[in-house]
């Protein structure tokens, strides 16, 4: 088994069983217990058909070496970093995310929901893993404890919003058949909200569509149900639900970027001077609002434990990220998709403005979203691309490669976890940006031949 095919920047991601099997995963509960040297960890689960036999047996290395587990069973991601946060215990979740059925994973943090990544001790994880995985720990160790801590969780998110204040509200929410089918229901209930649930069967097939509402395909049957029922808010998770989408009552989709400065600029009016957080490929009003809103603007790279890791050295109190990813300092830096619902809910419940009407202030620009692209060598075209810019356009390498003109803008980086070249584009309008998207992936294509 070849552990470089599955450890990623920020992650474990592969293939079940072909680059991911209970071997495997047993030689990662090891070695993450080792690496933590603590005596306990929380693990939890998603509805894949491999999650619970792949937790299982990473549960059975963690306890040969003397840790015990304590299992929460099946949960979403934020729930789990909630419990790592709330326990001061080390965490992991079994999941593959927005990826498909065949695919599965691990998520690590560190106790109080603390990131582990590349640059935060996954590398060393990673080598643990190879020798756990040729010389596996023996004994069956400490009992499995299973905790449920769901109530206390419900109680957090609704920390976030007055929940005595929400308005009758009409909700649909496209679960994909993911996790967020089993935490919808469970922070919906008792609250005036008229809330369907699409697609709520917990299915690790994903028999309706993927659960990856990054593909605008994938949210084509929320947009149709909130038009047909007159909703005021659509909600598109992904398959660990720790993201969400926003559709507003027009159907009409939210970009990450756009809910970043919505939430930036609520939370701001809770924490007045504030650092906020944004990743490179954020669009520009980011930043803006965040300084109209008097907070301050930090710029990070893409992925959460580069944000969390920034978050824990600013003292910043939110990040977001234009792929859907929403960090909250209050909730351990962790990111959540339900905890961001529910601030939005509140700024729906606190007049009687539409969703449309509340993002209509930030939708100043032109944006692409993100462009995939295969190309033979993706760190190489970077660089083959970079070499071709005028050298009086202002360049930073914080994460791939930013270009800014002034009037449009693009960042050209490799995936973290897909073997992909990603492009994001902004422009003053979508008519500009189209011209500039194209004119960016000629060249692409161009140093790629």
């Amino acid at each position: 088994m070849d552990t470089r095919t599955v450890f990623k920047a920020y992650d474990v991601r592969g293939i079940y069983p072909d680059q991911l099997d209970e071997r495997l995963a047993r030689a990662v509960g090891s070695a993450f217990g080792t690496f933590c040297a603590t005596g306990e960890i929380v693990v939890a689960r998603d509805m894949r058909t491999s999650s619970e036999p792949l937790a299982t047996a990473f549960a059975d290395g963690a306890r040969a070496v003397g840790v015990e587990v304590i299992d929460l069973g099946l949960a979403s991601t934020d729930l789990l970093y909630f419990a790592s946060g709330y326990l001061e215990r080390p965490g992991v979740m079994f999941t593959a995310s927005h990826n498909p059925a065949q695919y599965n994973g691990v998520k690590f943090c560190l106790a109080g929901a603390a990131p582990v990544g590349a640059d935060s001790g996954l590398v060393d994880v990673e080598a643990l893993t190879n020798r756990f995985y040729e010389a596996p720990a023996t004994g069956a160790g400490p009992p499995l404890r299973s905790l449920d801590l769901t109530s206390q969780w419900v109680a957090h998110v609704h920390s976030f919003t007055d929940v005595s204040r929400l308005r009758r509200l009409r909700v649909v929410a496209d679960a994909a058949n993911g996790m967020g089918a089993y935490v919808a229901p469970l922070v919906f209930a008792g609250l005036p909200l008229d809330v369907e649930i699409l697609y709520g069967e917990l299915d690790g097939t994903f028999p309706h569509h993927p659960a990856d509402p990054l593909n605008p395909d994938n949210l084509r049957d929320l947009q149709r149900r909130v038009l047909e029922s007159g909703a005021d808010l659509g909600l598109a998770f992904d398959g660990d639900a720790d993201r969400v989408f926003l559709i507003d009552e027009r159907a009409e989709p939210v970009s990450g970027s756009l809910t970043t400065a919505l939430v930036a600029a609520a939370m701001l009016r809770r924490h007045r001077g504030a650092s906020v957080l944004y990743n490179v490929i954020c669009s520009k009003v980011v930043p803006e609002t965040i300084t109209e809103c008097g907070g301050v603007p930090i710029r990070t790279r893409v992925g959460h434990s580069f944000i969390k890791q920034a978050m824990a050295e600013t003292g910043a109190v939110f990040g977001g990220e234009h792929s859907g990813h929403y960090y909250f300092r209050d909730n351990y830096r962790a990111d959540s998709g339900i905890i961001t619902a529910f601030i939005v809910l509140g700024l729906l419940s606190d007049g009687d403005h539409t969703l449309s009407e509340l993002v209509a202030p930030f939708r100043r620009y032109g944006n692409s979203g993100e462009l995939n692209y295969t190309v033979v060598d993706p760190a190489a075209t970077v660089e083959r691309v970079a070499a071709r810019l005028d050298p009086s356009i202002a360049v930073d390498r914080l994460d791939g490669l930013t270009a800014d003109y002034g009037e449009w803008w693009f960042n050209l980086r490799p995936s973290n976890t897909e073997p992909l070249l990603r492009l994001n584009v902004e422009a003053h309008d979508e008519l500009s940006c189209a011209a500039r998207v194209a004119e960016v992936g000629a060249l692409i294509k161009e140093e790629d031949e």
